[in-house]
């Protein structure tokens, strides 16, 4: 009988730097990459011809991070722009300080000019580390391709936990051109950390709550990040508090919730913003009292105590002292709140009475298109498959307050930063995020405008993508602060030389019609909903429509203008 033979051992091979990435971004489950080629990316964009995961060539890299931004909102997983060194690299910058500003895992890869020439001021040369340093939660700059698949672990990890946001890695060239055998196997997933729940807070909050007589929830996007709906919708079941949200709050709470009283703010509903102004408690669930929420904050709840959860510790006490502050996800936290409830039967009577009264109404005079009604009906049509891609101005607020969103995943708007030509890339990414969805970009005319070229990224790929684009030849919302603001002097927000948006979907190989009258939006929403590809609606709305109700800046929530929506 011969001795069996010892198992040779096989010896990793070198492989190239942009090997490597392509490799790391694989092992990391990877589906999508949304980049753009140039010089100084080259190598990689060599290596990706044999990737596992699709890559979409977008026409501009600023849309690439938008559409990276939209699909890690969808998934919860981190988005993956890819770009050239200088002017790609600088195009992405937007689409960063977005996801920073609404914490959205974003990994944001560069490539730069081989290291030697580094600080020379090579061709295409820029400090994308330095100029991002405000907007990412990390970067690296790597100098040995070994280094690659550890760093890319650790850029994934740092994007996604905690409160998530951008990331930046920069490759010089030669870094992606040099051979090398990975320094170590690649890592293993960190261990998760136990989020230790101060108990004496909790137990202060369950005390503020057992003691109030008005209290109100105050839903913040962190919810939506925190993967936490199901838990506060049972909270809010359970206990019956009534509960107001933010912009990116929106659809936690289904808008048919009996105690359910809509968006607060700048551009709230009356009935959430009266009811902030009247709440003797604020449990406030990954929130962070931002400006355009709290109108002057000084005169913002000023009669309640404040229970702030936030995964965040910087920002609880930041802008409102918590009388309860608990550190720690929204999802760990509410479950071990067990409040002995008073009686708010009158509180609640009260709220939903001044829900009733302020409600929208849609029967608006005239022939024209009402925006409001349009909204409406159209995230009606399309159910709880509905997620609109909304970009930034009138429509965005009346995308707000009009549709209905079944998750918060169903509305993905630019929220922190307000950053206009987001609707589009942003539809992209959550359409190949959620291929099944009724996926919509909500846009107006100076919007759509900004990244018009990624037609030709819907066109390319065939991406069904739907877009509602509000058209008043105006930038509509400075338009509308002028008039109540500026004494009407109109200055710079004139579009009436707009083009036809319908023929210029149409010159990409998209089809497009044009919505001019009332009677002719229930058509157009079933057409729109029905196209079997990319469709646009050019959607004619009068110019002078404003969006109401309306907080004036630097004035308390409870000086809202309103016009006839309420």
């Amino acid at each position: 009988m011969t001795a069996a033979r010892p198992v040779q051992q096989t010896e990793p091979q070198p492989t190239t730097g942009a090997r490597l990435v392509v490799e790391s971004l694989e092992r990391l489950g990877v589906e999508v990459v949304f980049g753009y080629p140039g010089g100084a990316i080259m190598p990689v964009y060599d290596a990706l011809t044999s990737a596992r995961f699709k890559h979409i060539l977008v026409r501009h890299e600023q849309a690439a991070a938008f559409a990276a931004d939209a699909y890690a909102r969808v998934t919860g997983k981190p988005g993956v722009c890819l770009a050239t060194s200088g002017p790609g690299a600088t195009n992405l910058i937007t689409g960063i300080a977005n996801a920073m500003m609404d914490s959205v895992p974003l990994v944001a890869i560069t490539g730069n000019v081989s290291s030697a020439l580094m600080g020379t001021d090579a061709f295409q040369e820029i400090d994308i580390l330095g100029a991002t340093l405000p907007m990412v939660k990390h970067s690296w700059i790597i100098r040995d391709p070994a280094d690659i698949p550890s760093i890319f672990k650790q850029a994934f990890h740092i994007a996604a936990s905690g409160r998530p946001g951008p990331v930046l890695i920069d490759l010089p060239k030669d870094v992606q051109v040099g051979a090398a055998v990975a320094s170590s196997p690649f890592p293993p997933d960190p261990p998760g950390t136990a989020q230790r729940i101060d108990p004496a807070q909790v137990r202060r909050a369950e005390s503020a709550i057992g003691a109030a007589q008005r209290p109100l929830l105050y839903i913040g996007g962190g919810v939506r990040i925190a993967g936490a709906v199901e838990d506060v919708r049972a909270f809010a079941h359970k206990t019956r508090i009534p509960a107001v949200s933010t912009l990116q709050g929106l659809g936690v709470l289904p808008v048919d919730w009996p105690t359910n009283l809509g968006m607060i703010g700048m551009h709230g509903l009356r009935a959430a913003n009266d009811a902030v102004q009247a709440c003797d408690l604020l449990i406030v669930l990954g929130a962070r009292f931002d400006d355009r929420a709290t109108g002057r904050l000084a005169s913002f709840a000023p009669n309640a105590r404040v229970v702030h959860i936030d995964i965040d510790a910087a920002e609880i006490g930041k802008l409102r002292h918590a009388d309860a502050a608990i550190t720690g996800d929204v999802r760990i936290v509410l479950p071990q709140l067990n409040p002995r409830m008073p009686s708010i039967d009158p509180w609640i009577k009260q709220c939903a009475a001044s829900k009733a009264e302020t409600a929208f109404r849609y029967d608006a005079p005239g022939d024209g298109v009402y925006a409001p009604a349009l909204l409406n009906e159209l995230s009606k049509q399309a159910g709880d498959a509905f997620v609109a891609a909304c970009d930034v101005g009138q429509h965005q607020m009346w995308a707000a307050q009009h549709c209905e969103f079944s998750s918060p995943h169903a509305h993905i708007t630019s929220g922190g930063l307000g950053a206009m030509g987001f609707g589009v890339p942003a539809g992209i990414g959550a359409k190949l995020a959620q291929p099944n969805a009724h996926v919509v970009t909500i846009t107006g005319d100076g919007s759509f405008i900004m990244n018009i070229q990624e037609l030709a990224t819907l066109r390319r790929y065939k991406i069904p993508l739907k877009i509602v684009l509000l058209d008043n030849a105006s930038l509509g919302l400075v338009r509308q602060w002028q008039e109540l603001f500026f004494d009407r002097n109109y200055s710079e927000i004139n579009l009436s030389d707009n083009p036809d948006f319908a023929a210029v979907a149409q010159a990409f190989g998209i089809e497009a019609f044009r919505i001019s009258k009332r009677e002719e939006v229930g058509a157009g929403i079933a057409r729109l909903l029905a196209a079997k590809g990319p469709c646009l609606a050019h959607v004619l709305i009068d110019a002078k429509e404003n969006v109401w109700p309306l907080v004036p800046p630097g004035k308390s929530n409870s000086e809202m203008m309103h016009g006839d929506s309420q």
